[in-house]
């Protein structure tokens, strides 16, 4: 896949559909029936006290939407928007073609461009939109635009190396970011905490092994430990070196946040001595076999684990065992990376994941939502696109759940590594898409939920890409300074599950549901609130919780469920919308506090609309917020980043967040405002 540029996403999409004469063509008996339905709920919300005015504009704002994403749909069937992280990501890739000697001038000048239209006002790179800024973000930045040739004295790069050193300078800094400079001789490799390329010789079955890690350390794991265990060093000349971000050392203990890293940290130091007098045939053993993990692991389009840090070091591990640029693993590899990256305007960057198969499923949802039959081209086109890309081949996820394939991946291509989150999610679009006449995806629905029933862990929870993987001590090793070694359970995939569980028919009492309502129970915080885990946060984890317990049947009356409709209702910002900020991971003081967004104004209205809540005043404020900041073109804008990867160190903005989640909300609204003027099935036979 070339480079895309910024174009392909926004302007040159294959369109579906041509403009609104082209939207209401497809379904010609419905306009009738949508005008009666419409007068009706106009007359009846006016006696309401809704003025019928306010709901066509509703209407009119969900219809510009759905407009929006009939003419932005591939011709394939799916949707793909950007997901934008830190600036790390491709800081690195120039890094990354520097050590294998793979460096193009013109690429490189694009990437400066890029680095230099990130930075803060005050000389550093940060996490997220709004982020003051971050010193291993800042530090990679640095580095990367003075090997490309910036000058140091230059305002950007001193700004830069003022906050670098105001922060502590580089050992202060991620171990992944020490790793790189390592690598190039700007970091002592004594100093970077081990890996032991032994640890793959380790079965799967004993009390630790590589499975032990999530799907996307182990994936990082295995490549960088032959890197870490082959040390190798890129020779700079001198004016490219960074010693002037290192403060002087004024001898100072070493601190522990507590004894558990105190003992890791003296089992590392073992590991290093070690490392020192390793048993040479061990080793290469353990060599070979990670090497053939390593290409076992490769897609036939060249991806690692569909995400950046697998990719990047598995070549550079390939590269450090003697694979020329010419070897097919390292051609289908570059290639794959290269599919990662955008260039637009602003230069060119790349993204730390794709996400097809999760934009795809959420819009056709959305719009299914905002009333677009099922039966009409572009769904009937999306759905056909997911049923496609269902895994029907094994997985790591195998080694602790014997469950057979049947669940979706995130990317294009990654059959190594459903999730249970994308899954859950299409088998619910698959359910509303195809409610109505023969089910022909019958077979691929039972497969799916089947393979994320048996991916439930032993606490009652679902995690996204493994089950049992909650080693929470893992988190703790000098090497997981960024505590994400495992893939605990999460309420926000948890309640996606138990949502998909209720479309199926499953009662709340089924054993699985049971285990399933008992996790999120006891995950509740004392607020009424949850937190999340792979959305910006307790606005995020709530909404999920609370779609997923009404789904499978659970009491909207209840307490607990009162007690997070309440929270919701609490945090209502006085524009009508909510927000909440991604420090609310680092301070939970902050949680529900932060400047209003669509996305998670969408995810609050659908937390209280399904527990019945759509005619309070914060649902009506909250609707008026959408329809309100809705753009000409029937998009929103949210500069603020909504997604996780990381808590606390690793946030991702969705393009398609700011559209399809508020489509979804409106779409539910209007529903629930229908379904209150008439009895189901009137306006069937209206219509007909």
């Amino acid at each position: 896949m070339a480079i895309l540029s910024k174009n392909k996403f926004e302007q040159d999409k294959p369109a579906v559909s041509e403009g609104k004469d082209s939207f209401w063509k497809d379904r010609p008996v419905e306009i009738a029936g949508e005008r009666i339905r419409l007068q009706a709920t106009q007359a009846c919300l006016h006696s309401g006290g809704i003025e019928g005015s306010s709901v066509a504009r509703i209407r009119k704002a969900v219809d510009s939407t759905c407009d929006f994403f009939l003419r932005t749909q591939y011709a394939e069937g799916y949707w793909w928007s950007e997901l934008e992280s830190n600036v790390t990501i491709t800081a690195e890739y120039l890094l990354l073609l520097r050590l294998i000697e793979c460096a193009d001038h013109g690429m490189e000048r694009d990437i400066v461009r890029y680095l230099l239209s990130q930075q803060n006002e005050n000389g550093a790179w940060g996490l997220y939109y709004g982020d003051e800024g971050d010193l291993s973000t800042t530090i990679e930045a640095y580095f990367a635009l003075k090997l490309a040739g910036e000058d140091p004295e230059s305002p950007p790069l001193r700004r830069a190396r003022g906050f670098i050193l105001r922060r502590g300078g580089i050992e202060r800094s991620r171990v992944f970011t020490k790793i790189w400079l390592a690598l190039f001789g700007q970091y002592d490799w004594q100093k970077v905490p081990s890996m032991p390329v032994e640890l793959v010789l380790l079965p799967s079955h004993f009390y630790f092994s590589i499975y032990e890690l999530s799907s996307w350390a182990r994936a990082t794991v295995v490549p960088l430990s032959i890197v870490l265990t082959a040390r190798p060093v890129y020779t700079l000349p001198e004016s490219k070196n960074v010693q002037e971000l290192y403060l002087p050392s004024n001898g100072s203990p070493m601190r522990f946040k507590s004894w558990v890293h105190k003992l890791f940290f003296i089992f590392d130091r073992i590991a290093k001595e070690f490392e020192k007098r390793p048993f040479r045939r061990l080793r290469s053993r353990a060599i070979r076999e990670a090497e053939k993990w390593i290409l076992d692991h490769q897609e036939e389009s060249g991806d690692w684990g569909g995400i950046q840090p697998p990719m990047v070091y598995s070549i550079l591990a390939l590269h450090y065992l003697g694979y020329p640029l010419d070897h097919p693993a390292m051609v289908k590899g570059m290639h794959a990376i290269k599919g990662f990256c955008l260039k637009d305007d602003q230069g060119l960057r790349m993204q730390s994941c794709i996400s097809p198969v999760w934009d795809t499923t959420l819009t056709t949802l959305a719009l299914i939502e905002a009333g677009i039959s099922p039966e009409h081209p572009a769904i009937r086109n999306a759905v056909s696109w997911l049923a496609s890309k269902q895994t029907t081949t094994g997985g790591d996820w195998q080694v602790k759940s014997c469950c057979p394939p049947g669940g979706w991946a995130f990317e294009f291509v990654n059959t190594r590594y459903p999730d249970v989150d994308d899954s859950a999610f299409v088998l619910t679009t698959l359910h509303r898409a195809s409610q109505s006449g023969c089910d022909k995806l019958h077979e691929v629905k039972m497969r799916g939920m089947e393979w994320c029933l048996g991916m439930q862990s032993s606490s009652g929870g679902w995690g996204a890409f493994d089950r049992d993987n909650d080693m929470i001590i893992l988190n703790r090793i000098p090497f997981a300074d960024q505590e994400a070694m495992v893939d605990y359970p999460s309420v926000d995939v948890t309640g996606r599950v138990l949502e998909a569980m209720g479309h199926y028919g499953y009662p709340p009492t089924h054993p699985q549901a049971q285990r399933g309502i008992q996790f999120i129970r006891r995950m509740q915080e004392p607020d009424g609130s949850w937190w999340g885990r792979w959305g910006v946060n307790y606005i995020y984890g709530t909404w999920a919780a609370l779609r997923g317990l009404i789904a499978i049947g659970e009491d909207p009356g209840a307490a607990y469920i009162q007690a997070a409709v309440s929270w919701l209702k609490a945090h209502q910002n006085p524009d009508g919308g909510w927000g909440e900020t991604c420090e609310s991971y680092m301070n939970p003081d902050l949680r529900g506090r932060g400047t209003s967004t669509p996305s998670q104004t969408a995810w609050a209205l659908m937390g209280l609309m399904a527990c019945g809540e759509e005619d309070c005043p914060e649902v009506k404020r909250g609707v008026q917020y959408l329809v309100d900041t809705q753009r000409s073109d029937g998009s929103w804008e949210e500069t603020c980043f909504t997604g996780t990867g990381f808590p606390k160190h690793f946030f991702i903005r969705y393009d398609n967040y700011r559209n399809c989640f508020p489509l979804m909300a409106l779409g539910q609204y209007l529903r629930k405002l229908e379904a209150k003027v008439s009895p189901p099935g009137r306006w069937v036979t209206e219509k007909k």
